[in-house]
């Protein structure tokens, strides 16, 4: 039986010197690396405006909170220090995040995880005034090689600012 004659679908197209290959830079870094955390605020989303000094303020707690919130669901630091400054359904999630970690770690809620854990660092921050009783905040927190982003909303409570959600991805 003959041999049907074989069709090319595509046509040969020349190959560049470059192709499939990526534009690294494979020269040595020389400079010691930056030791701190790359923390930033952004304060362009406001909705309303509010005075520098008061804003900055807002920043700090949103901060804070944030730091404490990822070092609560990592297992090293006791929950209760959120307790004025979470909503009840905020602070059942977070003591079971702690609760979790802890228990996959084979240590208690609160007391840590031990020398060489990897501990969670907050990289970068943006918060916006969404009212004059509303402010959310995002996150980027590292946990060495691996990244999660934190959303939070707070609200102005019985004249002290409160978390009111809490989500993490």
């Amino acid at each position: 039986m003959p041999m049907a004659p074989v069709i090319p679908i595509r046509r040969t197209v020349p190959a560049a010197s470059v192709q499939g290959s990526l534009a690294l830079d494979l020269t040595p870094r020389l400079d010691p690396p930056d030791a701190r955390p790359a923390t930033a605020c952004q304060r362009r989303s406001d909705v309303v405006s509010v005075e520098p000094g008061e804003r900055m303020a807002l920043d700090r707690f949103a901060h804070a909170f944030l730091v404490r919130a990822t070092e609560i669901a990592s297992g090293d630091r006791p929950v209760t220090q959120l307790l004025r400054q979470s909503a009840p359904r905020v602070y059942d999630d977070l003591a079971r995040r702690a609760r979790l970690v802890s228990a996959a770690a084979g240590t208690l809620p609160s007391r840590g995880r031990g020398r060489g854990a990897v501990r969670p660092v907050l990289r970068t921050m943006r918060t916006s005034l969404v009212s004059s009783g509303a402010l959310e905040a995002s996150a980027h927190v590292r946990y060495g090689a691996r990244s999660r982003a934190i959303a939070a909303r707070f609200e102005a409570r019985d004249g002290r600012w409160q978390c009111v959600a809490l989500e993490w991805a």
